[in-house]
């Protein structure tokens, strides 16, 4: 990665200093409670690394989508007492207020080693970038900090605005762990480099395909967008999703993509997503008319994690099926068993983001993958090529 990261800042740049830091504490509440703080948990290096050398750490997040005024239901401050439950050792201060007098004074507050400062797209400008607001923001800091991987894709002022006017502006650990990942992977590959792609709709992942059809040794399909390869294909899809304005892409991408590609060789169907009794496997050329495809099938399942088996590098992002309804959760969780296994043989296992992290999460295997990305979208525009706003408004390394 050729940007400055916290490890690249000297002693004189942090000790002493106000580190403003865009974090992602875009998180579930309930209750007024944190439901799930793996979010949190992700940035607690890099807060951590920033304490240590001296620095008080000043946090800016967006959390929902509050259209740009001040909603109770958005607030921050259960994010900020569940930050002071995962740092008991530091003085955690929730200011309910941005851009204001009060917030700049509650910055130089000696006594705070960490204050979270409320909801960022509480601000009018915060979404359309603001430059009068990203000057504001770059007042609560001494130097930025970019540990919103998540939200990179986006440009606001609190993730690409204030980088211009403030400086240093250098990437978090969490955003150069997730960069030093996805850019080896797409770059620097350890092949075989396999790539599975799975989820409803191709239109979602076109640019993904375009992208990696040429890098990857072999590209992978599964979930519903299979389908539409198997129309392209001839094939009866029954009642299964089938984007129609795709199929002569899904034809093109075939054409090209030959021995390169690999599809389900059988699917996991049933009349009906509620009629989980009466599912039953197939052949692809077998799928019947009044049937849909929710999954893939067992034989797929199979082919699926022998692919894996021999790669030394895979992404995998979107799930092979429905996988919040079992059985049609079987196929994701046959891919993401083969990828822990993988990595425990060496291979760089990636789960970009979305709905594939929150399955290898619910399968509890995080911990079996290489990396698992913590930003949905910000990740397939990696994969897709596309550069990050918040990314490239970071100092490049000299």
């Amino acid at each position: 990665m050729n940007k400055r990261t916290i490890r690249d800042l000297s002693d004189a740049e942090v000790r002493g200093k106000r580190a403003l830091v865009r974090v992602d504490f875009n998180v579930p509440l309930a209750d007024g409670r944190v439901t799930d703080d793996t979010r949190i948990r992700a940035a607690l290096p890099t807060i951590q690394m920033l304490l240590d050398r001296g620095a008080r750490v000043v946090l800016l997040s967006h959390l929902g989508r509050p259209k740009g005024k001040p909603d109770p239901k958005y607030s921050l401050e259960p994010v900020g007492r569940r930050l002071a439950e995962l740092l008991p050792d530091q003085h955690v201060l929730f200011v309910e207020s941005t851009d204001t007098d009060e917030a700049i004074k509650a910055t130089h507050n000696r006594n705070a080693h960490v204050i979270l400062l409320e909801n960022t797209r509480f601000l009018g400008g915060e979404e359309s970038n603001d430059e009068r607001l990203s000057r504001g923001l770059a007042e609560l800091g001494d130097f930025y900090v970019n540990d919103a991987f998540g939200s990179a894709h986006r440009a606001h002022a609190s993730t690409e605005g204030v980088a211009h006017v403030l400086h240093p502006a250098v990437a978090g650990l969490l955003m150069q762990r997730e960069l030093d990942y996805l850019g080896d992977a797409l770059e620097n590959p350890q092949r075989p480099f396999v790539a599975i792609l799975g989820g409803a709709k191709i239109s979602g992942k076109i640019d993904v395909i375009e992208h990696l059809l040429p890098k990857v040794d072999q590209l992978v399909i599964g979930g519903a967008m299979a389908c539409t390869f198997f129309n392209a294909m001839g094939l009866e899809t029954g009642k299964s999703l089938v984007e129609a304005d795709r199929v002569d892409m899904a034809k093109d991408i075939l054409a090209r993509g030959r021995d390169k590609l690999l599809l389900p060789t059988d699917a996991n169907v049933s009349p009906s997503l509620d009629a989980a009794q009466s599912a039953h496997a197939v052949p692809r050329d077998a799928i019947p008319a009044d049937e849909a495809m929710f999954d893939i099938g067992p034989e797929a399942s199979a082919q699926f994690a022998s692919a894996v088996a021999r790669a030394r590098t895979v992404i995998w992002n979107g799930p092979m099926g429905v996988f919040e309804k079992p059985p049609f959760d079987a196929g994701t969780r046959a891919v993401a068993e083969a990828m822990g296994r993988a990595t425990k043989t060496g291979a760089t296992t990636i789960v970009g983001g979305g709905d594939s992290a929150a399955a290898v999460a619910e399968l509890e295997l995080e911990n079996a993958m290489s990396h698992v990305s913590t930003g949905g979208g910000a990740s397939l525009e990696f994969l897709e090529g596309k550069v990050l706003p918040g990314v490239a408004a970071l100092d490049d390394r000299r």
